[in-house]
């Protein structure tokens, strides 16, 4: 039996061809489609500026405002790019758990007595599938002082410590019972206070952290000749040799001493001479 195109055939392939297209970086229709809209983005003057002018960027933003269900530009305005490292805004996370419609709304519990080391906070929620609470972990004044962020430059910890409480509190039961939301993402109040911030012209904290993955990566110099790891800094290394050339200095100086005073022995020793030959 010969396969024949038959009209109803014919009429219903142009239908089967326009399905509607997805963004995909795997898909060439998906990516052209990702294209069309991140040049979109890219002339907009309502997206922070690491997205202005700038489609690579945009398009990731694009796929992870896809892969989470959220709005793109929801995504740019909350997805912070500091140094080439991707971060969340809390606020950002707390809204996306509050709206994927699995859990009630993040609710936060407090113990202990403010200032002391035991106070701090916990993140909480009702899982709707099961009607489970689930409890996050406390985070306490102890365990901000043992991990250094309430030291660390610019750190917020020392202005408004009770949104800290909650912030961290919601990035911990993200990660906890969520971790899909975030895509693995630190938050950008996490990054701050793991690294030190360095305030820009404006007065606003950013994290180098260009310069500490340089500094962690820079070659040691090491003495081929004992193997000793010398110093990376060179003003140490300028101080050290100061401090040797100091130190040869004062030895020349102590054997051109002792070098002279046997000349003035010597000196003495011949006038003795010529006085005994004069007695003569």
């Amino acid at each position: 039996m010969s396969n024949t195109s038959t009209l109803q055939s014919l009429q219903q392939r142009p239908a089967r061809e326009q399905m509607p297209v997805s963004m995909s970086f795997f898909n060439l229709e998906g990516f052209e489609l990702m294209q069309r809209i991140a040049k979109a983005f890219v002339q907009s003057d309502l997206v922070p500026k690491q997205y202005q002018g700038n489609l690579p960027n945009c398009l990731i933003a694009l796929d992870m405002a896809q892969r989470i269900g959220a709005n793109p530009l929801m995504v740019m305005q909350n997805l912070y790019v500091v140094h080439g490292t991707p971060s969340w805004s809390s606020k950002f996370l707390i809204a996306t758990v509050n709206t994927c419609g699995r859990f009630s709304a993040l609710r936060y519990e407090w113990k202990g007595e403010a200032g002391k080391p035991d106070f701090g906070c916990r993140a909480w929620a009702i899982e709707k599938e099961t009607g489970e609470r689930l409890d996050g972990i406390w985070v306490t004044w102890q365990m901000v002082n043992a991990e250094g962020w309430a030291s660390k430059s610019g750190s917020k910890w020392k202005t408004m410590p009770d949104q800290m409480f909650v912030y961290r509190a919601a990035a911990f039961w993200q990660r906890a019972y969520a971790p899909d939301l975030g895509m693995g993402l630190q938050t950008e109040e996490e990054v701050r206070d793991v690294f030190d911030a360095k305030p820009d012209a404006g007065g606003n904290y950013a994290v180098d952290i260009d310069a500490l993955r340089q500094a962690e990566a820079a070659p040691r110099n090491v003495d081929t000749a004992t193997g000793e790891i010398l110093d990376a800094e060179p003003e140490k290394r300028d101080e050290k040799a100061e401090s040797v050339n100091t130190e040869a200095e004062k030895r020349d100086k102590s054997a051109e001493k002792a070098d002279t005073k046997p000349e003035k022995a010597d000196t003495g020793a011949a006038q003795d001479d010529t006085d005994d030959f004069s007695m003569e």
